[in-house]
């Protein structure tokens, strides 16, 4: 191959030119709006759903960004922004069974929305308040992983439980296209193919893995990787939250019924920064972005609601008080989350404990006593718990 072809062939920087409309992407509403259907993904919604996939999409994008001004106060530690990226998570969570397992990474905050875990308990893990902040178990939706792709084998280990249970519940691994590069995605690939288990890799591929490109991360489409593996890959348009639900849909039905994993490629981008310490102006340029905001996906959604006169302005009136409702909620509840007890650190580390966190408890507990009654100073209320015990 002469040098010429090969940089004909030569990705461009950030991929939304090169595989933004590319064949075999699943789309069933244009940006402009436009209905259109597809063979092997149909879906058939009410009125009232599809307001409410809007209604969702809306809220979680208001969450977000008062988590993002929390965080520029000072009353967060760190914000990982789903800006963007609301169909991909809204459309897929909606998809799932109550019966079904999710494993989140960090910034599933729409998913966390659909298995209505509160949106301060999210916040409180980032206010840096609880070890995560709510019982994985009462929603099916598993704590944050900050671990890049680890959570995929805990998926896959899950899914396996669930097939030797012979239940007919999915499982749902999400991570992004830089997690993909990850050993530990390639391992739950390996395991989840060859025993059956029934669950969906979604990828939300954003196009920055922080400030590598997918390019950087992979020479095929993220979502051709998974016929390596002996299982189903589809890439579906991210910010089209019609076809993310229909799409998901079916590939849970598709694990469910026993025919092994599947692989969801939702082709998507991160609008705003990788975290409120990034700076996505030093790796990636306006017109990248303003293409990206051509493809929003609310703005496509109402765009088409008010063409098929589904939607008038008191739903929407409606739902921006809901919204100015939410995002006071969320701040006063910031602000209002208590100091977490300095020892409730040594707490959930081991089911059945350990030694070596006791004496590390113990060597705290004597750290924190020597501050106690000093210079004719009250002693601290977590020294007065500790001497009513």
């Amino acid at each position: 191959m002469s040098v010429k072809s090969t940089a004909a062939r030569r990705p461009t920087r950030g991929g939304a030119k090169r595989r933004g409309d590319e064949p075999g992407l699943v789309q069933l509403l244009t940006p402009e709006g436009e209905r259109v259907e597809h063979a092997e993904y149909a879906i058939d919604l009410t009125p009232e759903e599809l307001r409410g996939l809007y209604r969702d999409m809306v809220l979680t994008r208001r969450f977000d960004a008062e988590a993002i001004t929390l965080q520029r106060q000072g009353e967060l530690g760190l914000w990982a922004s789903l800006l963007g990226q609301e169909a991909a998570q809204i459309g897929s969570g909606r998809a799932t069974r109550p019966d079904d397992y999710i494993f989140p990474t960090y910034r599933e905050h729409g998913v966390a929305w659909t298995r209505d875990v509160d949106p301060l308990n999210l916040l409180g893990m980032f206010r840096g308040v609880n070890h995560g902040g709510w019982d994985p178990n009462e929603n099916n939706f598993h704590l944050y992983t900050i671990v890049i792709g680890s959570q995929t084998l805990h998926a896959a280990g899950y899914a396996m439980g669930v097939a030797k249970d012979g239940a007919d519940a999915g499982v749902i691994a999400y991570f992004g296209d830089g997690a993909s590069s990850q050993g530990d995605v390639a391992e739950a690939f390996t395991f989840a193919a060859v025993y059956n288990a029934p669950v969906v890799f979604f990828c939300q591929n954003n196009q920055w893995a922080i400030s590598e490109p997918t390019e950087k991360q992979s020479r095929v489409p993220i979502y051709q990787r998974a016929a390596g593996y002996g299982f189903p890959g589809v890439r579906v348009d991210g910010n089209d939250v019609l076809a993310v639900l229909a799409v998901t849909r079916a590939a849970l039905e598709h694990v469910r019924s026993g025919q092994g994993p599947m692989l969801v490629e939702a082709f998507t981008y991160r609008m705003g920064a990788h975290t409120t310490t990034d700076d996505p102006t030093r790796y990636r340029n306006d017109e990248e972005r303003e293409q990206w905001e051509s493809k929003d996906p609310i703005a496509r959604l109402r765009t088409y609601l008010d063409k098929q006169g589904l939607a008038d302005e008191d739903f929407y009136a409606g739902l921006a008080t809901e919204s100015d409702v939410l995002a006071k909620r969320v701040r006063d509840g910031v602000r209002g989350m208590p100091n977490p007890d300095k020892m409730a650190i040594f707490e959930h580390i081991y089911a059945d404990g350990h030694a070596l966190v006791d004496e590390e408890r113990a060597q705290f507990a004597t750290y924190l006593a020597s501050f106690d009654d000093t210079e004719g100073h009250a002693a601290s209320p977590e020294a007065a718990a500790r001497k009513g015990h």
